[in-house]
């Protein structure tokens, strides 16, 4: 892709995501360290000597008859990191776009949003035989810049052994500590997948372990042709991954198998993600993926608010 090529695409996803997501997707957050600020926190009981007096909480203090002061959260920036999954098989695409470039939309959606709020944006890239770490930095700039190296990739070749998704998620939970928001844009196939939907995944214990210290939202990317196969005869399939190529003729017998195989796949990822506890967002080259993320955050947020709403009699 051009340079002009690509700043035109960039300026158009900046514009899409400030049209039609910004104000939708953030907020305030708090930090997740009590200290200095200006938000209210939990009520302690008081310790004389290491509490400053002007901190009492007399409501507290008055209903238990016990001296109790408020903590207050300190106001801190998050550090944002992508895992964006660029292996061979996400250069695939039957519909509008290809799987790759609905990743590179996915994690730019997430970055301008993120920048609005002057939080760091750093991204890890699996790619080839490296996964590759672009460092976290503030501001529009900074960000054009990952997301022009992510467009300028070249096209994901056969290499003896490649990184997967769990060795990616693995480097990002250990290398990056610092608590705040990891994002996963991947396809979730597997090189030998188990078709067993209540089968644990290579990546399932990275990732818990990773949402475990960290809010962690993951993205699928899926294109129409990995769910069902079109009534065609004879087709020479490539395994992108391996680049070994196989003719078979999609008969409906073997198009209906192909179908049965897919669902359950798809549903293993599912159940996987759900065990970890993690927020699941399932993205279609098919389909308009800025009202997909649109009414994914809605009812997100309707599931929290009725989460924390108190029981009734």
């Amino acid at each position: 892709m051009s340079p002009t090529t690509a700043e035109q695409a960039l300026r158009r996803l900046e514009l899409t995501v400030t049209r039609r997501l910004d104000g939708l997707l953030h907020g305030a957050h708090q930090g997740l360290l009590p200290g200095t600020g200006s938000e209210a926190g939990d009520s302690r009981v008081y310790v004389p000597g290491e509490d400053d007096v002007r901190r009492m909480d007399w409501n507290v203090t008055a209903r238990t008859t016990v001296p109790h002061v408020r903590d207050l959260i300190a106001d801190r920036e998050l550090e944002t990191w992508a895992l964006a999954d660029l292996s061979p098989s996400m250069d695939f695409g039957t519909a509008d776009t290809d799987k790759r470039d609905l990743a590179v939309a996915a994690v730019g959606a997430i970055g301008f949003l993120s920048s609005r709020m002057g939080d760091r944006f750093g991204a890890l890239v699996i790619h080839d035989e490296f996964v590759h770490r672009m460092p976290a930095r503030t501001g529009r700039p900074a960000l054009y810049g990952l997301l022009h190296s992510l467009m300028d990739a070249p096209r994901g070749s056969v290499v003896p052994d490649p990184p997967d998704l769990a060795e990616g998620i693995e480097i990002l939970s250990a290398t990056r500590r610092r608590r705040g928001m990891r994002l996963i844009v991947s396809d979730f196939l597997d090189a030998h997948p188990d078709l067993d939907p209540d089968a644990e995944r290579p990546w399932e214990r990275p990732i818990r372990r990773l949402a475990a210290r960290h809010q962690v939202l993951a993205v699928e990317v899926i294109d129409p042709r990995e769910l069902e196969l079109p009534d065609v005869g004879r087709v020479a399939f490539a395994d992108p991954e391996t680049g070994n190529v196989r003719e078979v003729h999609l008969s409906p017998k073997i198009r209906r198998a192909y179908a049965e195989a897919a669902a359950l796949q798809r549903e293993g990822t599912r159940l996987a993600l759900r065990r970890a506890g993690i927020a699941h967002l399932v993205l279609r080259t098919d389909r308009d993926w800025v009202f997909d993320v649109a009414q994914f955050v809605l009812r997100q947020r309707r599931t929290s608010h009725l989460a924390h709403r108190r029981p009734t009699a």
